[in-house]
């Protein structure tokens, strides 16, 4: 059966569908006077509230391949990287706007799967959808998302106010998602050998990689730990400084540290590594805790506390502590199982730019 493209449905047939997806998110806003359908969306803060905003690119072979990426799971992720970045303010996310360009030839029915993937995710976090644009693209898939989000102003933690003395803690393990991608890709070039070959590449790649599922899922499924900031709130327990881990471990505790004028001593044994990681690692022999410190994309919470504030979410297994929060002139260091002190100051990151 033909799949209809973009260019046979047109601009506003393309929006018709698109708004019918979304549609059931706006239910999530009890503050939402206007979504999709006129100039703006518009919405109503909470009384004694602040706004908070974040937007993201997503570009074709920059941050995603559809070759090894299904539509579906782009759209969620799409959402839970926004999501994310807003949570890293101790805030609650409200509302999204997504803006998409097409190439004409792509099917109608990924655009769908995209904006499915969108809606449940937005589902899942009380986002609604509120309105974006469309545009076609000479050069791939693109892929913007800007989500607004609320919190009350005394609650907002900032990358700048970790203080010497305070603990550094993680949410989650790291090291899933930089794991993940190498098995796609490794995937991919296999795919690519047999195409230039004329043979048949017959795997089903989620079925066959099972055993790697954890790893891919991280990579291809993160999600935004709203489940922490409700329970920050919960328990009255304020960071001093919070970020996504989105470029690493290393260069997002650097964020903090420069942003925060201090320095930072983490200890390797703490750093919570993903199991699947370490398998991928053994497999491939590579280095999982290098994945964990510089890989990126894990979208766990990396934030600094005073001891008095972490006793009160001391029992929760999925925050670990992972070091502790020095004087600028200490540096940024990692010490290992050795005893050892590594700088993180020369460790990569992701960087767009390099």
């Amino acid at each position: 059966m033909a799949h209809k493209t973009t260019s046979d449905i047109g601009e506003f047939g393309l929006i018709e569908r698109i708004s019918a997806i979304v549609a059931p998110t706006l239910s999530a806003s009890e503050g939402l006077v206007q979504g999709i359908g006129d100039d703006c969306a518009v919405w109503r803060p909470a009384s004694g509230q602040v706004e908070v905003a974040s937007t993201d690119l997503l570009i074709e072979q920059v941050h995603f391949d559809l070759l090894t990426t299904p539509a579906r799971h782009l759209g969620s992720k799409a959402i839970s990287v926004n999501a994310s970045d807003i949570c890293a303010m101790n805030a609650l996310p409200r509302h999204a706007l997504v803006s998409i360009a097409v190439p004409p030839s792509l099917p109608v029915e990924m655009i769908e799967q995209l904006y499915l993937g969108m809606a449940a995710a937005a589902r899942e976090y009380g986002i609604a959808i509120a309105g974006g644009d469309t545009s076609s693209s000479r050069s791939g898939l693109v892929i913007s998302v800007t989500v607004t989000g609320e919190a009350p102003e005394d609650s907002l933690t900032y990358r700048k106010g970790a203080q010497p003395g305070d603990l550094v803690c993680v949410t989650g393990t790291l090291g899933g998602s930089a794991a993940g991608l190498r098995v796609l890709t490794r995937e991919k070039l296999i795919m690519m050998e047999h195409l230039e070959n004329n043979e048949t590449y017959s795997r089903n790649l989620m079925a066959d990689l099972e055993e790697y599922s954890g790893a891919i899922q991280q990579h291809l499924l993160p999600l935004a730990r709203l489940d922490i900031v409700d329970l920050l709130h919960e328990r009255g327990a304020s960071p001093s400084a919070m970020i996504d881990v989105s470029d690493g471990l290393g260069q997002d505790l650097r964020h903090i540290c420069r942003a925060s004028g201090t320095g930072a001593l983490l200890q390797e044994n703490r750093i919570p590594v993903n199991s699947t990681a370490r398998l991928i690692a053994d497999e491939l022999q590579d280095d999982a805790l290098a994945w964990a410190i510089s890989g990126g994309e894990d979208y766990q919470l990396l934030f600094t506390m005073s001891k008095e504030e972490y006793e009160k979410i001391s029992d929760l297994r999925d925050i670990s502590v992972i070091g502790a929060v020095t004087p600028k002139e200490e540096g940024i260091l990692l010490r290992d199982i050795y005893g050892i002190t590594i700088d993180l100051e020369a460790l990569p990151g992701f960087d767009h730019f390099r």
